[in-house]
């Protein structure tokens, strides 16, 4: 059987920034797309450009750094928006608008006090505006899978008939369940897309915990984009988690007949950069990237590991990036452990980086009796490109 290939979107930029304790600096935004990009995502979501001044220079940042994936930009169905989003966007090697309406009576009664016919009046315009700036325009659905099935399928049309590239069906709040969820994907797949060139994307929240299981059974029904971020960082509870969703598919290949651009062994160095720059880190019994995760303390686990790692671990530390860290850092370690440390972690440091950092990894060194890797990161710059700080 052919493999069908899935693409990536990332919003750890801007539906992740937007968790509690998530916003970042505009270099700290930089380094973070450096490293998304290094890890292979398909489509970077940079920001929301008339959200703030902040998210518009953040988007222009992004695209100027990043010329090797698709740089979105988040916009409601508003002309200013669209016309803002794609200012933002003008120097991306490849762009993307990405628009979006609520279609649940809940949504349209309550927040956007518009009927249905309103609605679908302002997807017409949206998307027919945003296709005069850019070629790639996806539409999402917000509150999808809380909306009437009839009234969203026929948005979704509108926005196809208009020009849009990409369908997203979000599930915003963490609603749904699997099943149900591959029943509604599969459903915009045989009424609306068909044999159309229209990509069909997921975006799952993780308010029940199903976030990965939910975009799992949404590709087995056809959705060929998934949108998540690192660590699965997001509003409330989060989103679906990239490391999570990705390995799924490296390790249950055999089930999920799935292809994707990603390279497994930068997991771990993004997931700890988010971690350093946000200043929390993912719990650590956290599936993949967790401080535990390839941890063994009960002594029938470590007898069967060390007889045979395949006897409590379906996926090796290196698949991911997790470093083999036979060397302890400490007050009498050098500067070349202390580099092949951070290289290990992900961080390219010039040797005035070093320069900066070896005396204070010393001092800290003395105080305590290992320096950990949380230590290292602490330690280390998050510097603005040189034409940035220009």
């Amino acid at each position: 059987m052919a493999k069908q290939r899935i693409s990536i979107f990332d919003t750890t930029l801007r539906d992740g920034e937007q968790s509690p304790g998530c916003s970042m600096y505009l270099e700290e935004k930089i380094s973070m797309a450096r490293q998304l990009e290094r890890l292979g995502v398909d489509v970077i979501e940079a920001g929301f450009p008339f959200a703030s001044e902040g998210d518009f220079r953040s988007v222009v940042a992004v695209a100027n750094e990043c010329r090797g994936t698709t740089i979105a930009a988040l916009c409601r169905t508003v002309p200013s928006d669209i016309y803002r989003a794609a200012e933002a966007l003008k120097t991306a090697h490849r762009s993307r608008i990405h628009t979006f309406v609520a279609t649940s009576d809940i949504h349209l009664q309550y927040k956007l006090k518009k009927s249905r016919a309103e609605v679908l009046e302002m997807t017409a315009n949206a998307v027919r505006t945003a296709r005069e700036c850019v070629e790639d325009v996806e539409f999402s659905a917000e509150d999808a899978t809380r909306s009437d099935i009839d009234f969203l399928c026929q948005v979704f049309e509108t926005a196809v008939e208009c020009g849009a590239t990409v369908l997203n069906v979000p599930d915003t709040v963490g609603y749904t369940l699997p099943g149900e969820f591959a029943n509604l994907v599969k459903t915009v797949r045989e009424r609306v897309v068909g044999d159309k060139n229209v990509t069909i994307s997921v975006h799952c929240h993780n308010d029940l915990g199903l976030a990965v299981a939910n975009s799992l059974a949404a590709i087995e029904a056809g959705a060929t984009q998934v949108e998540c971020t690192i660590n699965g960082v997001g509003e409330r509870a989060g989103n679906a988690s990239l490391e999570e969703l990705i390995m799924a598919m490296a390790v249950r290949a055999d089930k999920l007949p799935y292809y994707n651009n990603i390279d497994t062994t930068q997991l771990y160095p993004a997931s700890q950069l988010l971690s350093s720059i946000v200043s929390f880190g993912v719990q650590p019994n956290k599936a993949i990237v967790g401080r535990n995760a390839f941890a063994h303390e009960a002594g029938i686990h470590q007898h069967g590991v060390l007889s045979n790692p395949l006897c409590y671990e379906i996926m090796t530390p290196e698949s991911v990036g997790v470093p083999k860290n036979s060397i302890v850092l400490g007050k009498h370690s050098g500067r070349h452990a202390l580099i092949s440390r951070y290289e290990q972690l992900g961080y390219d440091l010039c040797d005035d980086d070093i320069a900066a950092i070896y005396p204070r990894f010393i001092a800290l060194a003395d105080r305590k009796k290992n320096v950990y890797d949380q230590d290292l990161m602490a330690l280390a710059p998050i510097r603005m490109p040189t034409a940035m700080a220009a």
